[in-house]
């Protein structure tokens, strides 16, 4: 990832754009929140500035995350930490919206990792690892939870290497673990950092020290854990890689940190971390070209379209990344897809729901674009050249049901409602060539709950979800002649997802091995790459 190309405007070098991945319940969202509170975005926990919702999390900001405890989509997040400009993207941790998440990587050029010390790698962990191998992403790492008892440090570690394939290298060392949890050993700045127990929105203290051996250390942390802490320290320096920012950059290495997100433990080192070493802006990759974010032409592309996030508005907000470039306010930019000028006059800036309008941006940074409708997951705004960005996936969906509203006078209505969320990438509809109606299809059976309470909370309007004799949708290719043929014969088969696209929705997987045998020139896939 590192490479010889000039040095970037300050304002871009600033930039660190992230996500935060983890397995559910792995204590990333408290982490996302302790992440704001020490860049000064919030004053407590749970609590925006001036604003009296206390103990609200403020990455989740639909209704049901909110009752249910959540991160069911991805929020966007932008702060200042030091001198650098944190763009922090909150993902779904629930595997049912592991769609949104691996789109939303899509967008940014590290991930930080959040990992239980009771638990380890899991398989939601192991999932959204690999998405982010394929991409190169460099990856922090952050065991949590050290305050609870805990495994054993090394065996985190080594299960961390083993089964994700990559150098693990400690960037700090905990000091006895659950009740007996002290605090850790910084050992990229050689200083001590004691837990405080009491505040747990209080910075940790931090002891500035010469090395382990410094007599310091036994004013602050008890003998038996003394002895314990050099000894593993000694063993680690001698077992595992020190940190090198080339292999952290280039995806091949991970610095752990150890601490306690509730208790604000280890959080200011992740986030220090972060903005030492982590990437600048990085290059973007179109179909046409790479574009540099030291560009002057802005270039930005559509990761994820929310919709409602204000429900007094009935608005949706693309949500953009900027690739190159210096956004102002007002500017006017080409909606590639479309080949439609777009004057853009109320991009705004995100500290979850809570938003500002943006008078600037610059590449690296993620605005929202308020519009009605005309913008798509997957588009691109330039000052003028056909852009076409790619990698962004779309994944056929593994449940599909078939849905109806109660009053059936309110046909229309659910027809808009399905629509949008297609486009938002909520889920995927398909309209069948036969018959009435529409299918549905999500990730995780969740995604139907979260679906139907939601077109009924923004929509008034209640709808039932009923069991599909279709178990899978595939996107159909190839020539066209043999495409025409193909769906005259399939009828019954085949429908269209929300961009006109043909689809063969299929019953069993011998339809598949079928079309495949005597289509040889039809090609089904479970994938669509969202480029326009």
């Amino acid at each position: 990832m590192l490479d010889n190309r000039p040095q970037l405007p300050t304002e871009i070098a600033r930039r660190r754009t992230f996500a935060i991945i983890s397995h559910p319940d792995a204590g990333k969202t408290t982490l996302t929140e302790k992440f704001l509170l020490f860049g000064g975005a919030i004053q407590m926990a749970g609590q925006v500035r001036a604003k009296g919702e206390a103990r609200r999390t403020r990455s989740d900001f639909m209704k049901m995350e909110q009752e249910r405890g959540i991160s069911v989509s991805a929020s966007a997040m932008s702060f200042d930490y030091g001198k650098y400009r944190f763009n922090l993207v909150d993902t779904p941790g629930h595997s049912d919206f592991s769609e949104d998440t691996y789109r939303t990587l899509t967008a940014v050029d590290a991930a930080i990792m959040v990992i239980d010390g009771a638990k380890g790698v899991e398989s939601q962990t192991q999932k959204l690892f690999e998405v982010c191998r394929l991409r190169d992403l460099p990856i922090l790492t952050f065991c949590n939870k050290m305050d609870r008892e805990s495994r054993d440090t090394f065996e985190i570690i080594d299960e961390i290497q083993e089964n994700l394939a990559i150098d693990v290298t400690p960037a700090s060392w905990p000091i006895g673990m659950g009740r007996d949890f002290v605090g850790a050993y910084d050992l990229l700045r050689d200083r001590l950092e004691i837990m405080d127990r009491a505040d747990r929105n209080r910075v940790a203290e931090t002891v500035q020290i010469s090395g382990l051996d410094d007599p310091k250390l036994a004013q602050y942390v008890p003998a038996d854990l003394l002895a314990k802490l050099r000894e593993e320290v000694d063993m680690a320096r001698q077992l595992l890689p020190v940190f090198d920012r080339e292999s952290f950059l280039n995806g091949s290495m991970t610095p752990i940190w150890f601490g306690s997100a509730i208790n604000s433990f280890g959080v200011r080192e992740l986030m220090d971390g972060m903005g030492d070493y982590g990437p600048e802006p990085q290059i973007q990759t179109a179909a046409e070209r790479k574009i540099a974010p030291e560009e002057t032409p802005v270039t930005g592309f559509v990761f994820k379209v929310q919709a409602n996030m204000d429900p007094k508005h009935r608005d949706r907000v693309a949500f953009v990344r900027l690739a190159s470039g210096h956004f102002e306010r007002g500017m006017k930019l080409l909606h590639v897809r479309s080949k439609k000028q777009m004057a853009v006059t109320n991009p705004v800036l995100f500290l979850a729901a809570d938003r500002e309008l943006a008078e600037e941006a610059w590449a690296g940074d993620i605005i929202g674009i308020p519009n009605h409708g005309q913008l798509r997951i997957g588009d691109a705004l330039t000052e003028g050249e056909a852009l076409r960005f790619t990698g962004i996936p779309s994944f056929a969906p593994e449940l599909l049901q078939g849905v109806r509203a109660l009053d059936p006078m309110k046909a229309k209505h659910l027809e808009k409602a399905l629509t949008q969320f297609a486009e938002e990438g909520a889920a995927k509809v398909f309209k069948p060539m036969i018959g009435s109606g529409y299918i549905v299809g999500v990730v995780g059976q969740l995604q139907f709950e979260v679906l139907a309470s939601r077109i009924e909370q923004e929509y008034g309007l209640p709808v039932r979800f009923e069991p599909s004799h279709f178990t899978s949708a595939r996107w159909v290719s190839g020539p066209k002649d043999e495409v025409e043929k193909f769906v005259n014969v399939n009828k019954g088969h085949i429908g269209q997802d929300s961009d006109g696209d043909t689809v063969y929705l299929t019953r069993l997987k011998w339809d598949i091995d079928r079309i495949e045998r005597d289509y040889p020139k039809i090609t089904l896939t479970a994938t669509k790459q969202m480029m326009v």
